[in-house]
C-alpha cells in the first residue's frame, strides 16, 4: 500500500516499554501506531525500552503504519534511538519530537538517511517554521503536539481550541503545500466520547488526515469521523458520473442535487473514493 493510499484516521500512541501493550497493538483497529520512546518511558528505562521495542517490531502488525517516536537529539538517548531503528525492517518512519526548524530533521536524517521522517509540531517556533519543515526532502508526515503547544502558549483549554487555531492552520497549510500527511493532536479525556467526537469532526472539517489517540477506546470514534460516510461516497460517484457525461456532451460543468460540479469538485470526489477504498483495503 503506497503512502498516498494509506489511511491515517487513527494514529494510536503505544508505550515502547510495555510488552503487553505492544503485543495487543497487533490486534487493534488503528490505521497507524506511534511507538513512543519519549514521554511514555521513564529516564531509567530508556535503553531497555529501545531493546523491547526493537524485538516487538519484528512481529506482524499487518497493514498498520509503524512509526517510532524517538527521544530528541538534545538528550542522551536520541541518537541511539535513531541508530537502533534507522534500518529496522519493522519500522516505517521515525518521529522526531519538538521539531522547530528543518535543521532538527537534518540531524536525524544524517543518522537515518533511508528512513522516512515525521515531525512533532509542538513548539511556537515550529509553527512559525512550518513551511520550512514541511518541505524537507525526507519528511513524510507531521503530527500536532497540541498539549505541548498549549503549555508553551500558556493557553487555557477551550472546546473550540481557539488558542491553537493559528498553529493548527499554519501546519495544515504547510503540509498541504508540500503533500505531507498531517494528523491532529490528542484529546486527553479518553472517556468523554462526545468531546472526542466533536474534536475529531473539527479536525476532519479543517482538513486533517486523522487524529492521534491515547487509548484504544478512542479508535472507533476517530475511524468513523475521518472516514467518508455512505452519503459522501454516493455523492462523489454521482458527481464523477455527471461530470463525465457533461464532458462527453461538450460541457465543462455539470449539476448534481442543484449544485454546480466543476473539475475541482471531481478531484475532491475522486479523493473521497480513493480514501474509502484504502480504508476497505485495511480490513482485507
Amino acid at each position: 500500500m503506497t503512502l498516498a493510499a494509506r489511511p491515517y484516521r487513527s494514529v494510536l500512541y503505544i508505550p515502547g516499554s510495555k510488552e503487553r501493550a505492544l503485543e495487543k497493538a497487533m490486534t487493534l483497529g488503528a490505521d497507524a501506531i506511534i511507538f513512543d520512546l519519549e514521554d511514555a518511558v521513564a529516564p531509567d528505562e530508556k535503553g531497555n525500552a529501545r531493546e523491547i521495542l526493537s524485538k516487538a517490531l519484528e512481529g506482524d502488525f499487518g497493514k498498520r503504519t509503524r512509526i517510532v517516536r524517538i527521544n530528541g537529539f538534545d538528550t542522551e538517548w536520541g541518537k541511539e534511538d535513531a541508530l537502533a531503528f534507522a534500518n529496522h525492517p519493522g519500522v516505517d518512519a521515525i518521529l522526531i519530537p519538538k521539531v522547530s526548524r528543518a535543521a532538527d530533521l537534518d540531524a536525524v536524517a544524517a543518522v537515518a538517511p533511508n528512513k522516512p521522517l515525521w515531525a512533532m509540531m509542538e513548539t511556537s517556533l515550529g509553527m512559525l517554521n512550518a513551511a520550512e519543515i514541511a518541505c524537507h526532502a525526507q519528511l513524510e508526515g507531521m503530527v500536532m503536539g497540541t498539549n505541548d503547544l498549549a503549555k508553551e502558549l500558556g493557553s487555557r483549554f477551550r472546546t473550540d481550541r481557539l488558542a491553537l487555531q493559528s498553529g493548527l492552520g499554519l501546519c495544515l497549510l504547510a503540509a498541504r503545500a508540500f503533500g505531507r500527511v498531517i494528523v491532529d493532536g490528542v484529546f486527553n479525556a479518553f472517556k468523554d466520547e462526545d468531546g472526542l467526537r466533536a474534536e475529531c469532526e473539527q479536525g476532519r472539517d479543517m482538513g486533517f488526515d486523522g487524529k492521534t489517540l491515547i487509548h484504544p477506546l478512542q479508535l472507533e470514534i476517530a475511524n468513523n469521523a475521518f472516514a467518508p460516510n455512505e452519503a459522501e461516497v454516493d455523492l462523489a460517484r454521482r458527481q464523477i458520473a455527471a461530470f463525465d457525461e457533461a464532458i462527453a456532451q461538450g460541457q465543462a460543468v455539470a449539476v448534481v442535487d442543484g449544485k454546480i460540479v466543476e473539475n475541482l469538485h471531481v478531484v475532491t470526489a475522486k479523493a473521497i473514493l480513493a480514501k474509502a477504498e484504502a480504508i476497505a483495503a485495511m480490513a482485507e
